[in-house]
């Protein structure tokens, strides 16, 4: 068993590499477009981190090069971490076309994290079916307005692999997206416990929270001239924030956001903040919107 979940030690397979904020995006982000990649978030001081990370080198290379795995100490790349809402360790993504696809957090027993790598196999389409596919079709549908051919083809996919967490992700978007929210919660609180924190559904339960508020929200022109009669009002700018992410319009929601972070940081008990963090899970790791707003967010934050 390797022993590289201690210390600072480097890997010893190319399967298991060390990866910072300089190789992320080439290790992790790019190399998942290939591969399936693991990432490992960890530090030298968490003691349940020296029992999982072995017993993941261990599954990874059991997997014979199907899947790769990447280890990211926490305490030396804390902007990847914060990115990914890393709020406690070890915690444990897999990445899939770009982005992030399943995870838990915690050590876990060893059945299920030979389960979890198993999922990260099969995402690369050798043991699925061509379920990978039709998932990829099925959001192909979604981005193009056809939200009720979404929502059948995600659910042909989950009576094949019922605990598929992308698939589930993607049938509670479609219910969303066609406005069907209380069938989309339906469908978010009967996902399998197994893939209950898996980053799909987190995606959609932020996305689903963000519809819930739009529905109650006012006009956008009518909030955006309170905003501009009293700048200094945050319950309006909040508002208006609301409302322009329910009509779409993402970035300016984060920059009003951003604003009220600027002048008051702990406002309403930091809900711009909040706010902040439930619209990035919402949308793709690398979408503009997200890594802009982080970048800002963090900078003030540590300035």
């Amino acid at each position: 068993m390797l022993e590289l979940g201690q210390g600072n030690a480097a890997p010893a397979t190319d399967l298991i590499k060390d990866v910072t904020e300089a190789n992320f995006m080439a290790e992790v982000v790019e190399a998942s477009k290939e591969v399936p990649v693991i990432v490992d978030f960890w530090a030298p001081w968490c003691g349940p981190c020296k029992t999982l990370g072995p017993q993941l080198e261990a599954a990874v290379n059991a997997a014979g090069g199907a899947v790769k795995m990447a280890k990211v100490d926490v305490d030396q790349n804390q902007m990847i971490a914060g990115q990914l809402r890393v709020q406690s360790i070890p915690t444990v993504y897999v990445f899939w076309q770009g982005q992030p696809v399943d995870g838990f957090q915690g050590a876990v027993p060893q059945s299920e994290i030979d389960a979890f790598v198993k999922r990260a196999v099969e995402l690369a389409g050798d043991a699925d079916g061509g379920l990978a596919d039709a998932i990829a079709a099925a959001e192909e549908m979604l981005d193009a307005g056809e939200f009720d051919d979404a929502a059948q083809t995600f659910a042909a996919i989950l009576e094949e692999d019922p605990a598929n967490p992308e698939a589930y992700g993607g049938l509670v978007r479609s219910y969303i997206a066609a406005g069907d929210l209380e069938q989309a919660e339906a469908t978010l609180n009967g996902a399998p416990a197994e893939i209950a924190d898996a980053a799909p559904l987190e995606a959609a339960h932020a996305t689903l929270e963000l519809a819930k508020q739009a529905s109650n929200a006012g006009p956008v022109a009518e909030l955006q001239a309170k905003v501009d009669a009293d700048p200094a009002d945050l319950q309006a700018r909040f508002d208006l924030a609301t409302a322009q992410q329910g009509a779409g319009q993402t970035q300016e929601a984060v920059d009003n956001l951003l604003e009220i972070f600027r002048r008051d940081r702990e406002w309403n008990d930091g809900a711009a903040k909040q706010q902040l963090f439930t619209i990035f899970e919402a949308l793709k790791p690398n979408d503009p919107v997200v890594l802009n707003g982080r970048r800002k967010l963090s900078s003030m934050i540590f300035a």
